[in-house]
């Protein structure tokens, strides 16, 4: 098994979370994404949307996207399990990840952020500004309903982490790149100090890897 991975990509910080929390350790190809290594042709040819990460299995097969990568390894790897027994539990757990994933990541990862600045002619504060906007309509809506909703436990949902865990780790990781105040999100920070107390996602931090920089 292989991922490749930058140390800086919060979708690519999910998987190693993901990855050792299920004790499995593949071997690690950085793609510098500043250096614009994924726009490389060999890249493009294992993943052509040129994005990290990616997860070649042992059998060959070619994963992207970080939430499939994450659910196949769950699947494949049963213990612990990211995703609550019922299905009701399940649709909880995703909905939260989804929130995070679809509706607040993508509006800052750094092909938005080049667009808005490259393209668009906005100013690095501006950019910035931009980045805090969308982390906070997201991160309020998830301090509301994690703060109020009986199936928030020590984690997002119950006593162990979940994939919602996964996700909402690395994009507070992000926000404090750009100066964001996160004092309005006690539940969140919360939950976020109980996830850093375990190995699995305390080495998976961004600082913790061999290509940091």
């Amino acid at each position: 098994m292989e991922l490749y991975d930058y140390f800086r990509s919060s979708a690519a910080y999910r998987v190693r979370i993901a990855l050792n929390l299920k004790g499995v350790s593949p071997e690690r190809a950085f793609v510098h994404l500043r250096r614009g290594a994924q726009y490389a042709e060999n890249y493009l040819e294992l993943n052509p949307q040129g994005l990290v990460p990616s997860l070649v299995t042992d059998a060959g097969d070619i994963l992207t996207q970080s939430l499939a990568i994450i659910e196949w390894l769950d699947e494949t790897h049963r213990e612990p399990p990211l995703l609550p027994a019922d299905s009701t539990g399940r649709a909880r757990v995703r909905s939260l990840a989804l929130t995070i994933a679809c509706d607040i990541h993508p509006l800052n990862n750094m092909r938005v952020l080049n667009y808005v600045t490259g393209t668009l002619g906005a100013t690095d504060a501006q950019r910035d500004g931009w980045y805090r906007y969308w982390c906070d309509v997201g991160f309020e809506a998830l301090e509301t309903r994690l703060a109020r909703d009986e199936a928030t436990g020590a984690f997002c949902h119950g006593a162990m982490p979940t994939l919602a865990d996964i996700c909402l780790v690395p994009q507070l990781a992000n926000s404090r790149r750009v100066n964001l105040d996160l004092s309005p999100y006690p539940t969140l920070l919360r939950i976020e100090a109980a996830c850093a107390a375990l190995p699995a996602f305390a080495n998976a931090a961004p600082a913790k890897q061999p290509d940091a920089e």
